[in-house]
């Protein structure tokens, strides 16, 4: 028995390491390691006979989450997608508990984050080639293409999503490069680094880039580093002078609007919608898992006539589309759970004494910031594949926080 229980763990082990591969490969792979990665905790922690530890703030939070979408059951139009929607909700505490439960020692640490690195090498490598031939290598996917310019897409269905995929990421290697010291480990994560802003270039995902230029401004002012503040304040100033005669003319289009350069005609008609529904339904929302559903009773005049959208539209707005579903209880209590993740992993960084976990720690609340970011223009906690990897890093947060906790529990043993 202490042999089998021995395998399943290793079998764990190597699941929670293959994650940010698979899910750049397909969602088949990425929902088989999930599935392997769950079935193997539980089966570990029946027969060790173990309870979670470490967890119970965000167990508690995230529960209460999960209560706003069940009374989100209220109003909802249609409760088998509700019921749905609330399994999905399920799987998420799954990863991320798993995560902070099975990552524990430093060297799985260090294997995720190569991990991490090789997934964004892949990915950005794969781009550039579909840029030149055409298909990506993985799937065969074709380039595809906006205002006349070619747009990357990898392995992924669209190209915003390949940019919701590395802008979750690059940070966490990038902190690594700005908070570690070891140069063998700094020179390999920068190229992983570069490779990644490369891709997201490529995507031409515009939540994307300020995804990515606001998490890196944010390790940059962490680490006081005057250089690469300066270096990000003068991209910005320079690139609307040498960016591609494309985006200079469809800039122009938009009136030069910073605003509308970001968010386009038909994602603000979406958002007024939006702020429609949650108007009528401010507290409960109108269903957990029902947006597309509803979406079409609630458009109004106004917003039409600027874009007309259908009937069955997401958010692209992540919290919008959340407080359109579960109601401001539900945006509450995210955020309460955001709050508490963010100050864990903050502690981690603060506290840690191992340069490596220390980085890491910083590098988790970059990549997590960097999701966030980019949801003000995506629904990216709603999409199947790509939201695996948001709850990914807020496992990797708690896991960090969590080992911390258990060094200092060592401590006061041995006083």
């Amino acid at each position: 028995m202490q042999k089998f229980i021995q395998v399943v763990g290793k079998i764990n082990y190597w699941m929670l390491i293959l994650l940010p591969f698979s899910v750049a490969i397909a969602p088949g792979p990425a929902n088989t390691v999930i599935g392997i990665m769950i079935g193997t905790f539980l089966v570990e922690k029946l027969l060790k006979r173990e309870k979670p530890t470490g967890v119970a703030w965000p167990l508690l939070l995230f529960g209460i989450f999960m209560l706003a979408g069940l009374l989100s059951f209220i109003n909802s139009v249609d409760w088998h997608a509700s019921f749905k929607g609330l399994t999905k909700l399920l799987k998420s505490l799954m990863i991320f508990l798993v995560y902070s439960q099975q990552v524990k020692d430093r060297r799985h640490f260090i294997k995720i984050a190569v991990a991490c690195a090789g997934a964004i090498t892949l990915t950005g490598l794969d781009a550039f080639w579909q840029l030149f031939s055409g298909k990506d290598f993985i799937r065969g996917n074709a380039l595809q293409g906006a205002i006349g310019l070619p747009r990357a897409t990898a392995a992924f269905p669209g190209c915003n999503a390949l940019g919701i995929y590395l802008t979750a990421l690059t940070p966490l290697v990038a902190g690594l490069v700005l908070f570690y010291n070891s140069l063998k480990a700094r020179v390999f994560f920068s190229v992983a680094a570069l490779i990644g802003s490369a891709g997201i270039y490529l995507s031409l995902s515009r939540g994307a880039g300020l995804g990515l230029f606001v998490s890196l401004l944010f390790l940059s002012l962490i680490k006081k580093n005057k250089i690469i503040i300066g270096g990000l304040l003068l991209v910005l100033a320079v690139y609307p002078l040498v960016m591609p005669g494309n985006i200079k003319a469809w800039v122009k289009t938009r009136n030069n609007n910073p605003l509308l350069v970001l968010i386009d005609p038909a994602r603000i008609t979406i958002f007024e919608n939006t702020i429609n529904m949650i108007s009528q339904h401010p507290v409960i929302g109108v269903g957990i898992n029902t947006f597309s559903k509803n979406y079409g009773k609630y458009k109004t005049q106004h917003a039409e006539a600027r874009f007309k959208t259908s009937d069955t539209y997401y958010a692209h707005n992540n919290f919008l589309h959340l407080a359109g579903e579960m109601g401001l209880l539900g945006v509450l209590a995210f955020f309460a759970f955001l709050f508490f993740v963010f100050k864990a992993a903050w502690l981690a960084f603060k506290r840690h004494t191992d340069p490596f976990l220390k980085a890491l720690s910083v590098a988790v609340c970059a990549g997590i910031l960097a999701y966030l970011v980019n949801g003000f223009t995506e629904t990216s906690l709603y999409h199947s594949r790509l939201v695996m990897i948001f709850w990914f890093l807020i496992g990797l947060g708690l896991a960090l926080a969590r080992g911390l906790k258990a060094k200092n529990a060592d401590i006061l043993k041995e006083k």
